[in-house]
C-alpha cells in the first residue's frame, strides 16, 4: 500500500516530527511505502508531490491544527486523527488503516 500524509501539532515542533516518524516506522514494517511531509513553525518540510498524492492509496492526517493545501487530496481516501493517536498507538492505526484501504 502506498500511504502519503501530513504531520502537524499545535506548536509544530516535537509532535509533528515524533508523530512522522513513529508513523514511518510502523508503516515500513508492515511493508508498506509511506511519505510525510510536515508542517510547522519552519514551514513546509519534505512537501508531498502531486504524483504521490496521485499514486497514494490513502491520505493520513496526523494532525490537531488545520493544514494547509489541504484542498489537494480532495477524491482521496483521507483518514484524520490527533497527533496522539500516532505517538501512543501507530501500529494500530497502521491496522486501521489497513481495513479501511480494503474497503
Amino acid at each position: 500500500m502506498k500511504i502519503v500524509g501530513v504531520a502537524a501539532c499545535v506548536a509544530g515542533i516535537a509532535h509533528t516530527y515524533i508523530a512522522k516518524e513513529k508513523l514511518i516506522k510502523a508503516a515500513e514494517k508492515a511493508g508498506h511505502q509511506i511519505h510525510m511531509e510536515t508542517q510547522g513553525q519552519i514551514g513546509t518540510e519534505d512537501e508531498l508531490t502531486p504524483e504521490s498524492i496521485k499514486d497514494a492509496d490513502v491520505v493520513v492526517l496526523a494532525i490537531d491544527v488545520s493544514i494547509k493545501n489541504r484542498d489537494r487530496f480532495k477524491g482521496k481516501k483521507v483518514i484524520e486523527v490527533p497527533t496522539e493517536v500516532v505517538i501512543h498507538s501507530p501500529s494500530g492505526l497502521i491496522k486501521q488503516i489497513e481495513k479501511v484501504v480494503a474497503g
